[in-house]
């Protein structure tokens, strides 16, 4: 008796990594959201006691759902757990592994909308400006630079990590980046950050010398998702009230000001290397916020006297 469990257990694992391999090799998906998928599924398996999670019930969802509630755990957190359970029972359906999906039945929680926060542009501008202190001249241009480039592309963090020297081409004026799903995109650039990009080309091709990576390290090596968002922090702080100082809330920055300036959310959404529209609508309660503080300050009858 204790075999056969074993194998089913083995068997289940077979499973989930059979789902996690479709999921990074034919979806697309990122390593860590392949990471986090792995993570939810063995703690759903550990759950329902160690039982096959191909046997799991829409009970069995529901009481994890319970206990992760009663735990404390946000219910953003649920439903991104919520989200790994739905994709691994759909494709175990679609391949016939299971005859009933337990995620059929089961609904998403609740949540809280968060309104991205934004830098102020003065913010911003300061921060973009080479700061001497303790960097170096390279570091320090490289470090402006990097603030410049999510305001003025609002690109994510991991597609300015992975930017290579060819794909910034100041003739065009154009920046080729590799997005999630690696789809490509590309997005313009102004007169002023290109003016930037060619006075770090120079500093850099002095300092560091020849290196595929448009930012790197004095070594020439790629820069690392922890010490991007060091400079961002360290930077923006200095000049921003802010808790956050993320490159993430830089990204933010760069749609708001496109959207209160009256860009088409259709094009912002293309820009941002949004999948769906939905994506780039949390930013429109910004553009609204503008419009009243407008209301407020013209009509005569927007305040009693």
């Amino acid at each position: 008796m204790k075999h056969l469990s074993y194998i089913r257990i083995v068997k289940c694992e077979c499973m989930i990594q059979a789902f996690l391999t479709y999921m990074q090799y034919e979806k697309n998906r990122s390593s860590h959201t392949v990471l986090s998928y792995k993570t939810d599924l063995l703690e759903f398996q550990d759950f329902i006691s160690g039982r096959p999670v191909q046997e799991a019930t829409v009970q069995d969802v529901r009481g994890w759902v319970v206990s992760l509630m009663n735990a404390k755990v946000s219910p953003r957190s649920v439903n991104r757990k919520l989200s790994a359970l739905r994709a691994f029972y759909g494709y175990l359906f679609r391949k016939g592994i299971v005859q009933e999906n337990p995620m059929r039945k089961i609904s998403a929680l609740k949540t809280e909308k968060k309104l991205p926060t934004f830098f102020r542009q003065d913010s911003v501008e300061a921060a973009s400006m080479p700061q001497g202190d303790d960097k170096t001249e390279f570091a320090a241009a490289r470090d402006a630079l990097i603030i410049s480039m999510f305001y003025e592309t609002g690109i994510r963090r991991a597609e300015l990590i992975g930017l290579k020297a060819a794909d910034v081409n100041l003739s065009s004026r154009t920046i080729k980046v590799l997005g999630k799903g690696n789809k490509e995109r590309i997005i313009p650039v102004g007169e002023k950050i290109s003016e930037e990009i060619d006075g770090y080309n120079k500093i850099k091709c002095k300092f560091v010398g020849k290196t595929e990576w448009f930012f790197c390290r004095d070594d020439g090596k790629p820069l690392y998702p922890m010490m991007v968002y060091r400079i961002v922090h360290e930077l923006m702080a200095r000049y921003s009230t802010l808790q956050k100082c993320s490159p993430h809330v830089l990204r933010h920055t760069f749609a708001t000001a496109l959207l209160n300036e009256g860009a088409n959310i259709n094009a912002v959404k293309e820009l941002m290397g949004h999948a769906n529209l939905a994506a780039t609508q949390v930013y429109t309660h910004l553009t609204f916020e503008q419009l009243q503080k407008i209301y407020k300050l013209a009509h005569p009858r927007a305040y009693k006297n």
